[in-house]
């Protein structure tokens, strides 16, 4: 049987910028084996598959290479644009809200079209949650860096808006930059801990319009770092918010520029520092490819 996809490029408005996704438009009659094998073969970091929902208006499903994860932002942005793309759903007036169900729980996303094909999608991701703290230099050892190449006096602690990320602040771009996974340590880390996947930031834009730029690590089979992570631009802006290590809630998050990808997206934390509400992250989109797979 075949089975559409649109291929997306998101959390940029250039084509092969920011995160690719491949979204399949009507997968419910997909196994969960048949998610993984397809999110294997596009061997892309995440891969959407968009299911009827009794709840809200759309339901999708995300999958990598190697496991279904409960919530992710640039596959929410792809999903969004495929379906509009798709005349799912129609852009009658400059803005519109819509419900998606996820693994995670039902999001709200708005919609705003800013041209004759190009949209804000914004997600409000889930009431964010500070789990554990990590040692610091353990976690520095992981990455290859020192302790002191962390950002002084704040915790390294797993924060989750949908999907828990391990939050590693550090205080210049050169550290990040020289951060290297240690494999075999970090799968024996990972296993006795609480985190999906790890995001290693600074207070410090790599543009002129930045206020953070972040690298976020993966394992085989899953990609070993991903070009623009939504769900873990929540758990970072959050973080920020709740420590006082930014001014303002609303901001630009940039990631991916050292991979050949950049990509960027506008933020807004909702609520005070110590009672976070939500955290909206948004992005633009462009589609670069469409198919079908013989499943």
């Amino acid at each position: 049987m075949k089975y559409s996809f649109i291929w997306v490029d998101a959390f940029t408005d250039q084509k092969f910028g920011g995160n690719p996704c491949a979204v399949f438009l009507s997968a419910d009659a997909l196994s969960d084996r048949q998610m993984l094998a397809l999110a294997k073969e596009t061997n892309l970091s995440e891969t959407a598959f968009i299911v009827k929902s009794k709840s809200a208006d759309f339901g999708a499903r995300y999958f990598t290479p190697s496991e279904e994860i409960p919530l992710a932002g640039h596959p929410t942005i792809a999903t969004i644009r495929s379906l509009i793309e798709a005349r799912k759903i129609t852009m009658d007036r400059p803005h519109k809200s819509i419900s998606l169900e996820l693994k995670a729980g039902i999001v709200a996303i708005d919609i705003f079209r800013e041209g004759e094909d190009a949209f804000n999608i914004v997600m409000s991701q889930k009431k964010p949650e500070f789990l554990l703290t990590h040692d610091r230099k353990i976690v520095a050892d992981l990455f290859g860096i020192n302790e002191s190449d962390l950002l002084p006096d704040c915790p390294v602690q797993t924060v989750s808006t949908g999907t828990p990320q391990l939050m590693v602040p550090v205080r210049t771009h050169d550290a990040l930059q020289r951060a290297r996974m240690n494999v075999s340590q970090y799968k024996a880390y990972k296993t006795t801990s609480d985190f999906f996947s790890p995001h290693l930031f600074c207070v410090r834009g790599i543009t002129n319009n930045g206020t953070t730029f972040a690298r976020h690590f993966g394992v085989p089979s899953d990609t070993t770092e991903d070009s623009f992570t939504g769900s873990a631009t929540g758990g970072m802006a959050a973080y920020l918010w709740h420590y006082g290590l930014i001014e303002k809630s609303n901001f630009v998050a940039e990631q991916g520029h050292w991979m050949g990808r950049p990509g960027k997206a506008t933020v807004e934390v909702v609520g005070r520092p110590e009672n976070i509400e939500t955290v909206k992250v948004g992005g633009k989109s462009v589609i670069v490819a469409k198919g079908e797979f013989d499943v």
